[in-house]
């Protein structure tokens, strides 16, 4: 069988298989479809310095070959989580990644200085790319001096394996990517959602509350594929891809354009033991090819 293993800066994965933030809860919720153990990793829903509510309903629609949410990180804060959903996910067998946002730099920075002290989080996914948030969000990753800003600022308190979230929203998300990486970034994760919006034409009015709000979904691949390429094309530092995976076969596209591991999101909601899935074709891909370690396949574009 071949050697899926792969290395995102310090923190060493089973398989490429994670699963994307927003997209699977804490984890828990997932355990009657799915073996979380047998994940590379998992992380976990944005998580903030103080409790937030979210956007106003409704919040999500369907859309062609893909979905719209404004969901706007609604959780109860990185205090909550470390207090009641911590205890009841550390013991699992795979990496727990834990996504953070913020509205301002210093709200990232002691989100992060929180987080540090968690044994069985050994890396945290900075968003800097959220397009459902009215302050800080998006904002910080559309400019290279934006990015390099928050990550230089968490880069001073956080030890562990650090990993920024890009947004596709950009002129240029190769700049953006490099700006991370100068300033002590492990690795980038790309892409977030794409700004849409959808309107009821019978209401005359948006879908959303919001107006606009994050499309994702098989609508968004060729997207994400194309930036992953050409941000791994631009850094040395390892690349995760995301956007639009709903099976095996979209995984190894995005390894093949440059990711060294993949998210998987909304295909959550269509198939709850996807991941699993993708796992077993990795596997199976592997065999077919004569192919020793996946490793071997990264970047080969």
């Amino acid at each position: 069988m071949a050697k899926l293993s792969v290395n995102i800066g310090s923190l060493s994965l089973k398989n490429p298989v994670l699963t994307a933030s927003g997209t699977f809860g804490y984890g828990e919720e997932f355990t009657p479809f799915i073996d979380l153990n047998r994940l590379g990793g998992y992380i976990i829903k944005g998580t903030t310095l103080e409790h937030r509510e979210g956007n106003p309903y409704p919040r999500m629609v369907e859309t062609p070959s893909g979905m719209l949410n404004a969901v706007g990180l609604q959780n109860k804060g990185v205090d909550y989580f470390i207090n009641n959903i911590y205890p009841r996910i550390k013991e699992y067998d795979s990496e727990l990644i834990v996504n953070v946002s913020g509205a301002k730099v210093e709200d990232y920075v002691e989100t992060a200085r929180r987080l540090s002290s968690l044994d069985k989080v050994n890396a945290i996914e900075v968003n800097i790319s959220c397009p459902n948030v009215k302050e800080g969000g998006m904002a910080f990753g559309t400019t290279t001096k934006g990015a390099a800003e928050v990550t230089k600022a968490i880069r001073s308190v956080y030890p562990k394996t650090l990993i920024v979230k890009l947004s596709p929203n950009v002129t240029s998300i190769a700049d953006i990517a490099k700006a991370a990486e100068a300033e002590g970034a492990d690795s980038v994760s790309l892409i977030n959602t794409i700004m849409g919006m959808s309107i009821d034409v019978e209401r005359r009015r948006p879908h959303l509350s919001t107006i606009t709000g994050g499309l994702s979904g098989p609508a968004v691949r060729p997207v994400a594929v194309r930036m992953v390429w050409q941000v791994a094309k631009a850094v040395k530092i390892p690349v995760i891809g995301l956007g639009g995976i709903m099976n095996g076969h979209d995984a190894i596209e995005f390894m093949l354009a440059g990711a060294t591991a993949v998210e998987i999101g909304t295909a959550n909601f269509i198939d709850p033991a996807v991941t699993m899935k993708v796992i077993d074709y990795m596997e199976d891909y592997c065999s077919r090819h004569g192919i020793n370690d996946i490793n071997e396949i990264i970047g080969e574009i």
